[in-house]
């Protein structure tokens, strides 16, 4: 049976003899259903008209992004570490090139994504990529539409994946929206890939939203409590889940910093 894709989000849902009604991710008022209506595609199909990209971002960090853009359009990163490849967040489109680009590169030892709008084909990568493990946080675990024995939940703030290698649960988003914090990045001055729970924005800053799409801000109080979380972590870069919209390579924590005192004071009306 084929296992159907959704064209605006790319969540890929358990096999079935005909789409779903409607994608659950959409219908939540965090996503949307475009307009056109709800429309659906295989793995097949995206691979007819699409085809992955690899960019080098920064030392260590590959980028995977998907041409002609599908779905959100966002990328999925390799973070080559000493201990071992990490595939952070995913997209769609999987196809032998790729797989064949990440054996070249020494493969993946785990597979960790943000948050549920970047859950796509999760499966499908663990399955081409020999069986490796899934790390999602339990927060999310009803926004899991294929379910499969890769898929690994944890649970409370923090979850080691790797020497220096450290899932850090910041909520905002999603209850369950994680960052990947590699302390030993590029001869120790750290890096947080953050999806968009923390969204880098063309500033140079970030910034944090529930839905962003539909522009519904989070709270104060959520604002603080991510800040809070993520003050233990060194960092001096910040990648984020889309190309051309901004990145921080140097002064990360800082500018994480500067973010949530601002973010604050437009949200409370202080001045």
């Amino acid at each position: 049976m084929p296992t159907f894709i959704c064209t605006a989000c790319g969540t890929q849902y358990a096999p079935s003899e005909a789409p779903p009604g409607a994608c659950l991710i959409c219908t939540d008022d965090r996503q949307f259903v475009p307009a056109s209506g709800q429309s659906w595609t295989t793995l097949e199909g995206l691979r007819n008209v699409h085809s992955n990209k690899f960019h080098r971002l920064a030392m260590g960090l590959t980028t995977i992004e998907t041409t002609p853009t599908f779905g959100i359009g966002q990328r999925a990163i390799l973070a080559r570490t000493p201990a071992g490849n990490v595939l952070w967040d995913c997209i769609a489109l999987i196809d032998d090139a790729t797989i064949d680009l990440l054996q070249g590169l020494g493969g993946v030892t785990a597979i960790a994504i943000s948050h549920p709008h970047y859950y796509t084909t999760m499966v499908e990568w663990s399955r081409a990529l020999g069986g490796v493990p899934i790390h999602l946080h339990a927060a999310d675990r009803e926004w899991v539409m294929r379910a499969d024995p890769a898929v690994q939940f944890w649970e409370g703030d923090t979850k080691p994946i790797g020497p220096n290698l450290t899932l850090v649960r910041l909520g905002g988003h999603f209850n369950g929206g994680t960052v990947l914090h590699w302390a030993d990045w590029n001869e120790g001055r750290g890096v947080v890939l953050s999806g968009d729970i923390l969204q880098v924005v063309p500033s140079g800053h970030v910034s944090f939203m529930w839905s962003y799409p539909n522009l519904i801000p989070l709270s104060a109080a959520n604002v603080w409590r991510i800040a809070e979380i993520l003050e233990p972590f060194a960092f001096d870069a910040v990648y984020g889940a889309f190309s051309g919209r901004g990145q921080i390579d140097t002064n990360g924590k800082q500018m994480v910093a500067a973010s949530v005192t601002r973010y604050i004071a437009r949200i409370t009306g202080a001045e």
